[in-house]
């Protein structure tokens, strides 16, 4: 179970750690899709500050202080029902598969996570 767990986790990382530094380079497709479903540019910096908090907390988790990587985990799962709330209220489809895949992941980790702190609990 540690393999899935660090295998998903660190993906996650990666994926999160890259969307927010398109987000920080205002990456041409990131200010379209942030227009296209209403989000200001000015909350750019902001989402991708949180994007980078929740990759840098699940490698926390990762090395050590699981408290931290579930609570990361559990930040971006929100962060990115958010986000899926977002593209429905303005009925953008077309890219939901995006966010959707970042919930995923988010959401693997957080299962994968807590499953490993429980193993390990019982271990104790």
């Amino acid at each position: 179970m540690f393999t899935a767990y660090a295998v998903i986790t660190v993906i996650t990382i990666l994926a999160n750690a890259g969307i927010a530094a398109a987000d920080f380079a205002r990456a041409e497709f990131v200010l379209a899709n942030s227009a296209e479903v209403g989000v200001p540019r000015t909350w750019l910096p902001r989402l991708a500050a949180l994007k980078a908090a929740g990759a840098a907390g699940l490698l926390l988790g990762l090395v050590g202080v699981p408290v931290v990587g579930v609570a990361a985990a559990s930040g971006l799962v929100l962060f990115f029902l958010g986000a899926v709330a977002a593209h429905i209220r303005a009925r953008v489809y077309g890219n939901i598969a995006f966010p959707c895949g970042y919930l995923v992941l988010a959401a693997a980790s957080l299962a994968l996570t807590l499953a490993v702190a429980v193993a390990v609990a019982r271990q104790v």
